[in-house]
């Protein structure tokens, strides 16, 4: 039997710093990530400091040089730029290094293309490349001619790498088509939700920081969780119910990245208005990630992008096992006692309503989660402490369905009974 494997691209990764060299090469590290996700390997990085991006070759002289020069050293295959190139900046680059060039957004609209498995994922994905791809017309020339294989290649196919500029925009007419008919299908299915009085939750996050991870504890759903970036795209909504038996429902969201790609987010915009119709946002965050503070703000950025600033926030310090397996690694030979010695970090959020450290993968903290989010459920809720007559005991059942009850007892007169319930519910149950 005969195995064929594909041939991985070769490629350097290159980006100018304008400010401080460690964020630079934090981004670096973020890049070598998606390129591996990618199917790619790395084989050299190059970091120029200069005081802006040079608008026509990214690059300077100088450094252009030097990459001819990494490039026939490392046999590289391609250059990837961590910012998004202008088409002018693309073509010269590609005249000058005679070597494929692609930029940071062009690696993460493949990554989407790989991982986008239903109709929605699909059109949304192919309705973001073709928008960069319109733009770049003019810079892509020879990228436009390759056949499929690479990164950068994957989605729509080979008619869309053939296409000239009136073919994509005849076919993203028929993607905007076909994709307002989906949201007009999604808007049912959220109307049919929104009916059934549960109060939601979206769990939101730094891609690769825990969020189907978390969601499959807190659900069982079983949805694609793995440790790599942007595993999961389409979003699922389930029910969870907390040990004191409040049902709410629970939505898990495409996950945001720095930098994230213009198009890509208003292709996606129709997915995260499950987030927009929430009634909290619960925000996880890799404890464990050096840029954790970073990441945090790129998504409180993106929501604020996105019009959601307005719902009440839980912030999930996830990943604590792996902080505490950091903290043991760097213990101090012959310690017998005490703690690691090492900097404390705080995991505080000033912008969030309520904070919880956790491990979704062992449950760790995830008991005391559940309980922070029904006591910002209760917080929406109305209380109610009523005796209900026996002929409308299906009032009672109102409470047990979408709400919670605390106290039920019955006398003589009636069910008199105590709970919370959400405030819309509030004039069904005096009729």
């Amino acid at each position: 039997m005969i195995t064929t494997k594909q041939k991985e691209e070769r490629l350097i990764l290159v980006t100018v710093c304008t400010g401080q060299m460690e964020f630079a090469e934090r981004s670096l590290d973020e890049l070598e990530d998606l390129v591996d996700t990618a199917g790619g390997v790395t084989v050299g990085r190059l970091i120029q400091n200069r005081e802006q991006i040079h608008p026509g070759t990214y690059l300077g002289s100088g450094k252009l040089d030097e990459l001819i020069e990494m490039i026939y050293q490392t046999r590289a295959d391609g250059i990837v730029c961590d910012d998004e190139l202008s088409p002018a900046q693309l073509r010269n680059m590609e005249d000058i290094l005679k070597t494929t060039i692609m930029d940071r957004t062009l690696v993460i609209l493949d990554i989407f293309a790989k991982h986008a498995t239903t109709h929605e994922g699909k059109i949304q994905v192919e309705l973001a490349q073709l928008k960069y791809r319109a733009a770049r017309l003019v810079g892509l020339r020879a990228s436009l001619s390759r056949l499929g294989g690479g990164i950068g290649t994957r989605g729509p196919g080979e008619k869309k790498l053939e296409a000239d500029r009136r073919y994509i925009h005849e076919r993203i007419s028929v993607l905007k088509a076909e994709l307002r008919e989906v949201v007009r299908h999604r808007e049912i299915t959220r109307q049919k939700r929104s009916g059934s009085m549960l109060p939601m939750a979206a769990i939101v996050g730094y891609t690769n920081a825990g969020k189907s991870t978390l969601f499959n504890r807190l659900t069982g759903a079983g949805v694609l969780a793995e440790d790599q970036l942007f595993a999961t795209l389409d979003p699922a909504v389930r029910v969870m119910e907390t040990e004191e038996g409040q049902k709410l429902l629970l939505s898990d969201t495409v996950g945001f990245i720095n930098k994230l790609p213009h198009n890509l987010i208003e292709a996606f915009r129709s997915t995260l208005e499950e987030t927009r119709y929430a009634d909290m946002i619960i925000h996880v965050v890799d404890a464990s990630d050096p840029q954790m503070d970073l990441h945090m703000y790129v998504v409180y950025d993106t929501l604020r992008e996105l019009g959601i600033t307005d719902k009440p926030v839980i912030t999930v310090f996830n990943k604590m096992d792996a902080v505490r397996r950091a903290q043991q690694e760097v213990r101090p030979s012959g310690e017998a006692f005490g703690e690691p010695e090492m900097p404390v970090r705080i995991y505080r959020d000033s912008r969030a309503d309520a904070v919880f450290r956790i491990s979704a993968a062992d449950g760790q903290g995830v008991s005391e989660l559940e309980k922070g989010i029904l006591k910002l459920l209760r917080a929406q809720s109305v209380f109610v402490e009523k005796l209900f007559p026996y002929e409308k005991a299906g009032k009672v059942q109102l409470i047990r369905q979408y709400g919670q009850l605390l106290e039920e007892e019955y006398t003589e007169d009636g069910i008199q009974v105590k709970g919370y319930i959400p405030s819309q519910l509030f004039g069904q149950l005096y009729e």
